[in-house]
């Protein structure tokens, strides 16, 4: 079976997330927020390190629903920063309680998150023509844009090439490769 050429298959659990999860188009506005707090605790990271302390993110960040992340205070920020299940930096633990609040205004303005993001591709998943390794870009237009749109909002340590490995994740853009047997599969779900 041919899969993604970013894919280390010596990992299981890697293997398991591309073939069930990376790059399926995402309406739900909690799994988004979950992947809006995973993808900003990448920067500077490998997203395998992040994908390996999901659970502890989820334990910590109240299941990621984002009304009560919002509600967090300094005296979490404090209690996460000896957390050993996320990544214990102050300035992203800040950002992601910054984010929360963030996204409910987003919410509160748009309906939905997922209709103020999937705005950005005009509601249709972007499929790029991925055929190695090297056809894979780091930012878009649109997630520079998605970047500049945020930090108005208020939303940190989502920049350009954070916020396109967001919608490469979360499916707005279909960047499975041409050969990945997800690609298709991924396509017809959208």
């Amino acid at each position: 079976m041919i899969r993604c050429p970013w894919l280390d298959l010596s990992k299981p659990d890697y293997v398991r997330y591309h073939d069930e999860e990376w790059g399926v188009p995402v309406h739900d506005d909690r799994v988004l927020f979950e992947f809006l707090i995973l993808e900003s605790a990448q920067a500077g990271l490998s997203w395998y390190t992040v994908l390996r302390k999901r659970q502890g993110y989820r334990a910590a960040f109240a299941g990621f629903d984002p009304q009560k992340v919002a509600r967090f205070t300094a005296q979490d920020v404090d209690r996460l920063l000896l957390d050993p299940g996320i990544i214990r930096h102050r300035r992203k633990i800040e950002a992601t309680i910054a984010n929360a609040r963030a996204f409910l205004e987003v919410q509160s303005r748009f309906g939905t998150f997922a209709s103020y993001l999937w705005d950005f591709v005009d509601g249709r998943p972007i499929a790029h023509d991925i055929r190695a390794l090297a056809d894979y870009q780091t930012t878009s237009s649109e997630a520079d844009a998605l970047a500049l749109d945020f930090k108005r909002r208020g939303f940190s340590f989502l920049g350009g090439t954070t916020c396109h490995a967001y919608m490469q994740a979360v499916g707005l853009f279909n960047d499975h490769s041409r050969d990945c047997f997800r690609r298709e599969e991924v396509t017809r779900q959208a």
